[in-house]
């Protein structure tokens, strides 16, 4: 379950659906990322995302495909929403199903840190009726480059 998602997710369905489907894991750990109310203490308005549609799903089944072996997962899912999104409403989900917790946990991590480094979106948010483009952070950066580090 790898894709993008143009109406609003539902992550415990999600979640639901991708636990019946992972059969013979010994832990699944997900995550779920809102729409932050606030962003350098700015109130958001709203959020709009958009993509490629060739190559954001390409990088996703990438970043997908690294993790199923870094962690020897038995599944992972990854949606991620595009178009508008609000406040406090999820904007990507991330599971991953591995024979150990501890892989699961790391998978999910792993994913994100990728996901906010090399899927290409565009965000743009909206604040008091301006919009303001949402660059990446150097914090993103370091997360990702951990990894380096580690394996």
């Amino acid at each position: 379950m790898i894709g993008i998602a143009t109406d609003a997710i539902d992550p415990p369905s999600l979640l639901a659906e991708f636990i019946a489907t992972a059969r013979g894991a010994g832990g699944i750990a997900s995550f779920t990322g809102v729409v932050r109310g606030l962003n350098e203490g700015r109130a958001v308005e709203k959020l709009w995302l958009d993509f490629h549609e060739r190559m954001t799903p390409a990088a996703l089944e990438g970043i997908a495909a690294d993790a199923r072996t870094r962690f020897a997962l038995l599944a992972i899912a990854i949606v991620h929403c595009v178009g508008e999104v609000c406040p406090g409403e999820p904007i990507v989900f991330v599971a991953a199903a591995a024979p150990r917790r501890r892989l699961a946990f790391d998978a999910v991590d792993y994913a994100m840190d990728r996901i906010k480094t090399e899927a290409p979106f565009w965000k743009r948010e909206t604040h008091t009726g301006r919009d303001h483009w949402i660059e990446a952070r150097s914090s993103d950066q370091m997360d990702r480059a951990r990894w380096e580090e580690t394996h």
